[in-house]
């Protein structure tokens, strides 16, 4: 009787094992399938969320009414950048823990850290010189350049306003976009399998490339990080190459970033060649990379117009 006893508890027990085994294992498979599908959510709030707290910014300032948001007041635009500090990193954070592969977390803080920073030191440099727009400021022109600069008394306030343009332009822009790029290659790093039918960009992915690729391009003419675009492209490309001769490809997420990043050169090459031969924009851009600002485009040529 005993041995009969404990031949039947063996049983339930080998058979309860292999139950919450199999409830694990479909867990477990049900989570990885959620990584490797095409992130819809996340690129859709990603691309949403860039239009109008990152492109939207400056129109939101233009349309609303001055006596709104008085000039030592923040404005309309700034909020819009307060958002956009808090929703992208989080967002991004929720792309990389989509990731089928276990990427370097560490790296990762650090550039979600960075970028916060430098997306903050951006707001108060562009909060102001959005206020000295609205006193008669010119984009298309240097700082010593513009004239209500020129009056300044004493002169080295001058030097505290070209200070001003560098943290906004310049520091700021370096410390918002090095780290986000970053992740976004660490995040193609992962998104490598063997070729399956779930390579395939599905029809909702490829509306968002478009709108996603345009953003990318307002991004790198504006933010004037043409030379950091072009690294991140090339270094995607050589991963895809690499990757090949190991024989996997990029899965539907690795696609649409790397075709979102591919129209994007398309688009910017288009936009420099447009206006290759403008003296105005040549005199502010004198660089080797020779990019416009599409706000001084604006301010230049369609502003001056009305």
């Amino acid at each position: 009787m005993q041995s009969l006893r404990k031949r039947r508890d063996n049983l339930l027990t080998i058979r309860t094992n292999s139950q919450t085994s199999c409830v694990l294992g479909s867990k477990t498979n049900m989570a990885q399938r959620k990584k490797q599908d095409f992130h819809l959510d996340l690129w859709f709030c990603l691309t949403l969320q860039n239009w109008i707290l990152d492109f939207g910014r400056p129109i939101v300032m233009i349309m609303l009414p001055l006596e709104w948001f008085p000039l030592n007041k923040p404005s309309a635009g700034d909020y819009f950048h307060m958002a956009y500090n808090v929703i992208t990193p989080f967002l991004m954070l929720r792309l990389i823990e989509r990731s089928p592969r276990a990427l370097p977390r560490s790296a990762v803080y650090l550039c979600i850290i960075t970028f916060v920073m430098g997306a903050s030191i951006h707001l108060v440099g562009d909060s102001i010189n959005h206020r000295l727009v609205l006193s008669g400021y010119k984009l298309h022109l240097s700082v010593r350049e513009n004239p209500i600069m020129r009056d300044l008394k004493p002169a080295s306030l001058i030097d505290s306003f070209e200070l001003l343009y560098f943290y906004d332009e310049h520091l700021g822009h370096l410390m918002w976009y090095i780290p986000f790029f970053i992740i976004l290659f660490i995040y193609f790093t992962g998104c490598f399998t063997e070729p399956t039918e779930q390579m395939k960009i599905p029809v909702t992915g490829r509306l968002l490339l478009v709108p996603s690729a345009l953003y990318y391009w307002y991004l790198v003419t504006e933010g004037q990080i043409t030379e950091l675009f072009l690294l991140t492209f090339f270094a995607m490309v050589a991963m895809v190459i690499h990757q090949r001769h190991h024989g996997l490809r990029p899965d539907s997420n690795g696609l649409f970033l790397f075709y979102s990043f591919s129209v994007t050169v398309l688009l910017v090459a288009l936009w420099v060649g447009y206006l290759w031969n403008d003296p105005v924009l040549r005199n502010k851009y004198p660089g080797f990379v020779y990019v416009p600002e599409p706000w001084s485009y604006y301010m230049l040529h369609i502003l001056k117009d009305h």
